[in-house]
């Protein structure tokens, strides 16, 4: 079968699929691979795949979605249909995370597929998958296996980045935004990779020694406190998993992360970039936290999309992630909106309802659902970030005591 003609120039994709089976994934001999991808990227699957191999995997298993049957369930399925999902699937993947098998996700589809159709079918649709998908999700939150997410362009998502541009001319635009903030354009990638880590890890080490109490955001339509969890830990680039492979989760990624204490968030804070989430537009969010949970909530657009996330589970409206990206970071000098999460969130700080990562815990061995629960790490079906940093939000770090000490001004690091 020849390659569609929108294939991007061979010798960057090949090293985009290189860096990701070896930095992402840093993918270890004999291990298995599964692929979750969009029918266009096959391309990418195929290199990715060759890589893998090459690399001594056992066995790759690639699962595709395709915009065009998505669309037909929501067109032609009867109302019953929206509360199924495949959990034979979900299970059998998640058996295959829990012994070993490494998961990479590719994205680059449509990101306003959904937003003509039914909110209320596609909050059920949504949650039904997030359901079966729970025991994997535990898996890849806990980092207990290797992870990766990268992107591959296709022509639907390409145009909506840069509608005043031909569409072939859109595509190519994007693809050499994607190549430039995976830095596969550098001389030598993976070296590239390395240092990026590195300076990552310098970030996340001094607020782990700082050991703040909680962070507060301020800026136009933001007044924000967010308490960190009890024994949290900074992460950023790469981290090791629970069996002691270092990986790369998100390719590209600019941010430091860690827990929040999801009992301890207050204040009201206003997104600064539109959120794209399962096909759908939510723009202007507008929320007030109290007690950690979201008491009120608004959004310009995609507003009753935005409150049926909110209830999708008691942990829906509470924080699983804060993320400190700054606003010089070259994702955003790009000016882009990539109208992608795995863009858009690192272009800017951000927060995210939702799963708690436990990864960013200390001393959790021995210690169960319930006791991770009480140090304030969050549980639920799902894990959704949004962006609240711009040029305009300053941010401190606060001690147990309420003194501050200044991280960010005008979106960018103090020190």
């Amino acid at each position: 079968m020849s390659e569609p003609n929108d294939t991007p120039d061979p010798v960057l994709l090949d090293r985009l699929a290189e860096v990701a089976v070896h930095v992402g994934l840093n993918l270890q001999q004999n291990q298995q691979l599964i692929i979750t991808a969009p029918l266009d990227s096959v391309p990418l699957v195929r290199r990715v795949t060759e890589h893998a191999y090459r690399k001594g995997a056992s066995l790759v298993t690639a699962l595709y979605t395709d915009d065009v049957a998505t669309l037909a369930r929501f067109e032609h399925a009867p109302d019953s249909a929206f509360d199924a999902a495949s959990g034979w699937l979900a299970d059998g993947m998640a058996d295959a995370y829990r012994n070993g098998a490494a998961r990479m996700a590719i994205t680059g589809g449509d990101p306003t597929l959904l937003s003509s159709q039914d909110p209320a079918r596609v909050a059920r649709a949504s949650r039904a998958a997030s359901a079966a998908n729970r025991p994997a999700m535990e898996v890849i939150t806990a980092f207990a296996t290797n992870w990766n997410i990268i992107a591959y362009a296709g022509r639907a998502w390409a145009s909506q980045v840069f509608p005043d541009l031909a569409p072939a001319a859109a595509l190519a635009t994007l693809w050499d935004a994607i190549f430039a903030a995976s830095r596969v354009t550098a001389a030598d990638p993976i070296s590239a990779w390395r240092d990026h880590n590195r300076d990552l890890h310098a970030r996340a080490a001094y607020l782990n020694d700082a050991r703040f109490h909680a962070l507060h955001f301020t800026g136009p339509g933001t007044d924000l406190t967010v308490g960190l969890a009890d024994g949290h830990a900074w992460a950023g680039g790469s981290e090791h998993t629970t069996n002691g492979i270092e990986c790369n989760p998100n390719i590209p990624t600019e941010e430091v992360f860690t827990t929040p204490h999801c009992r301890r968030v207050e204040g009201h804070v206003c997104s600064t970039k539109p959120l794209f989430h399962q096909g759908t537009l939510i723009d202007g969010i507008r929320v007030r936290f109290s007690e950690g949970r979201i008491v009120e909530a608004h959004a310009t657009r995609g507003e009753d999309v935005f409150r049926r996330i909110l209830e999708t589970d008691d942990g829906a409206s509470r924080l699983g992630e804060v993320a400190l990206v700054p606003h010089s970071s070259p994702i955003s000098r790009t000016g882009i909106l990539f109208r992608n999460t795995l863009f858009d969130e690192n272009a800017a700080s951000h927060i995210a309802l939702g799963q708690a990562y436990t990864k960013c815990l200390l001393d959790t061995d021995g210690q169960d659902a319930a006791t991770l629960g009480a140090r304030g790490a969050n549980e639920s079906l799902i894990h959704i970030d949004w962006m609240i940093g711009s040029a305009e939000i300053d941010l401190d770090g606060l001690d147990m005591n309420g003194n501050a000490t200044p991280l960010m001004r005008g979106g960018e690091w103090v020190r």
